[in-house]
């Protein structure tokens, strides 16, 4: 067996292939032809049936993550004051493992630099958690402040701004629509503030940030007002319109969805006022209005009745 798994059939050439862990085997879909045989199976060689055996045999730490300073590779020093026949210690060892903790809280911190990058991922997971933002953006708001790190850019500045700014700069290129209104409020700031920082950094750094559509905010506002999917539909395509007429054009992204989605409840008899819909996106009901005018008067809708 090679050392590296093939991605495509020498015979047919087709990338369409079956991992058989059963049989050890890697078979072509398209020919049927067998690849590569008596593969090596990576997995642990004991079986847990419960999540408390799957706890006692495993032995291997946890993965390693950017979201922690040290990237969870330090071990830890228990807080159970046990020995290891879970029996009481004696006063003088729980004084010794006090001072013990005490010092390896220290030396896993031991620069400026260190104490920088743990509270600001401590802010970070701490934002993330209240608007409950998934793990894989977390991993990537931290990739990005280590860089700044690393090129001196966050030196004299905000710890909290400018960890705000780069979990708005992951959630945009992970494509999680959250607002910047929504971090700065979740992270206790001036959206002025939140802002400079993101534009600091993206400057700086030269990085390639994607642009929100008005797409990006529909599905939240639907769900968030609990329309129906035909709602849905005509949402979305009353947008598609709109950017081909380019009505999107120099307007912000959150109020043509406030107006598309306000459209939608006309159309569909799901009456929204406007006010409710503009709290929700947090934009103004005259920005809705205006928007709401210029969809209408170059988009022609057809009511069925």
């Amino acid at each position: 067996m090679s050392s590296l798994e093939p991605n495509r059939c020498p015979y047919c050439g087709s990338q369409r292939l079956l991992r058989d862990l059963e049989q050890a085997e890697i078979v072509c879909t398209e020919c049927g032809r067998v690849i590569e045989t008596d593969l090596m199976d990576m997995g642990p060689e004991w079986r847990a049936f419960e999540a408390d055996e799957r706890t006692d045999r495993v032995r291997v730490g946890a993965p390693i993550t950017y979201t922690i300073h040290d990237k969870g590779l330090t071990t830890t020093i228990s807080y159970l004051d046990k020995d290891l026949a879970s029996a009481n210690i004696t006063p003088d060892k729980r004084a010794q493992l006090h001072r013990m903790r005490k010092w390896h809280r220290r030396i896993r911190i031991y620069d400026a630099r260190e104490r920088n990058l743990a509270h600001a991922l401590s802010e970070m997971t701490r934002i993330a958690d209240k608007l409950g933002i998934p793990k894989n953006v977390i991993e990537t708001a931290a990739r990005i402040y280590r860089k700044a790190v690393m090129q001196g850019l966050v030196r004299g500045r905000s710890i909290q701004s400018m960890a705000a700014a780069t979990l708005y700069i992951a959630c945009r290129t992970c494509g999680h629509v959250r607002t910047l209104d929504e971090i700065a409020d979740a992270a206790s700031l001036e959206k002025k503030e939140v802002g400079r920082s993101f534009r600091f950094l993206v400057n700086e750094m030269k990085m390639y940030v994607p642009p929100l559509t008005p797409k990006h905010y529909v599905a939240r506002l639907l769900s968030r007002l609990r329309m129906r999917g035909e709602a849905e539909d005509i949402a979305y395509k009353t947008l598609t319109i709109a950017s081909e007429l380019r009505l999107t054009s120099g307007r912000g992204p959150m109020g043509v969805a406030a107006a598309a989605v306000y459209v939608a409840s006309v159309l569909t008899g799901e009456r929204k006022t406007q006010r409710e819909i503009a709290e929700l996106a947090r934009v103004t009901e005259v920005t809705i209005r205006n928007r709401y005018k210029s969809l209408v008067k170059n988009i022609m809708f057809e009511v069925h009745l």
